[in-house]
């Protein structure tokens, strides 16, 4: 399976009570940079990359950028709604007449930008949504959001771009309308109905765990109906979007979604492991180096595990013959 990397990982690690961040020497760094510390730091352990548009990429600096990337690839274009004050309120979802149309209008050139690239698009509506009870006009805006993704498709679709939709629960927005699977499959079965099926998700691992959802489960329910596009992967602690190195927390589930993504061939038609971390306080080389490593030994436990003999213990429900196989995979 080839990997991707969101370039962000090597910014200088902003928070709400540190918005300096904890790499303030970082903060000026153009994505040139960042790019060329990570492929010097990373080599052959990392495919391609990805970038949000247009803060850290768009036609202004794509030559720089392609320079210092050294042959590697530009994977996917993440919208950058989120990075922009104007949206603070929402993008797609503005009630706001002029607010939308500017936020639709610089998705719909990310989408161009994705076409000129060859890549794919990653669409995270991190401010689409609401603070407080009473504060939105719901009906409204979920139309609203709904009509510009099917844009935005529509508009990926014009250059066989494939667009992948991210949900999360919570941050920037305190109440993110798609905040979960069943909403995200609410989107896309919608635009499913208009002729739109250009459509998958972007699992990014510690989204789901936030919510308690099931990371293998739904790894295996998004591709028996052939939505499974993309995967961000990393760990936490469930409460908050931590974007910790691979394996750090939750090891068992992430095993479990290592067979599921063996079972569902994912990786065979070129789709990317996509490590989506933030290290505050970690070098940043060495925490993706880590995750990618840590991910090989997960990877390599799902292989050792006898599959004909789990499927038998889950036809069962047999848990003690499936932890007695994960467990001889394992070593023990």
């Amino acid at each position: 399976m080839k990997t991707s990397l969101g370039i962000w990982a090597f910014g200088a690690m902003a928070t709400r009570f540190n918005p300096g961040g904890y790499k303030p020497d970082l903060a000026g760094v153009s994505t040139a940079d960042k790019v060329r510390t990570a492929v010097e730091g990373l080599g052959d352990l990392m495919d391609d990359y990805e970038f949000h548009f247009p803060q850290e990429l768009s036609r202004d600096n794509l030559e720089a950028v392609r320079a210092a990337l050294d042959g590697h690839g530009i994977y996917a274009v993440a919208t950058g709604t989120h990075l922009n004050p104007r949206y603070g309120k929402g993008g797609l979802s503005s009630p706001d007449d002029s607010g939308r149309a500017a936020a639709l209008a610089e998705a719909l050139d990310a989408a161009a930008f994705a076409g000129e690239l060859g890549s794919t698009m990653i669409l995270w509506p991190g401010v689409e949504g609401y603070n407080y009870p009473f504060q939105t006009p719901y009906a409204d805006s979920w139309a609203r959001f709904i009509d510009g993704v099917g844009q935005v498709a529509s508009r990926c679709a014009e250059s066989g771009t494939t667009l992948f939709l991210e949900h999360k629960n919570s941050e920037p927005a305190m109440k993110i309308f798609m905040r979960n699977i069943g909403m995200t499959l609410h989107v896309i079965h919608t635009l499913r109905a208009q002729g739109i099926d250009n459509v998958q998700v972007n699992m990014d691992w510690q989204h789901l765990i936030m919510n308690g959802e099931n990371l293998a489960e739904y790894a295996a329910m998004l591709a028996a109906e052939g939505l499974l596009g993309h995967q961000h992967a990393n760990s936490g602690w469930g409460t908050f979007d931590d974007d910790n190195m691979v394996g750090a927390t939750a090891f068992m589930e992430t095993v479990e979604l290592a067979v599921e993504l063996r079972r569902a061939g994912y990786g065979d038609n070129g789709e990317r492991l996509g490590f989506d971390l933030y290290p505050y306080t970690e070098d940043a080389v060495g925490a993706v180096k880590r995750s990618v490593l840590q991910w090989r030994f997960i990877d390599g436990v799902a292989s050792r595990i006898d599959d004909a003999e789990l499927r038998k213990a889950q036809q069962a429900k047999d848990a003690v013959r499936a932890y007695e196989l994960v467990y001889a995979a394992l070593g023990a």
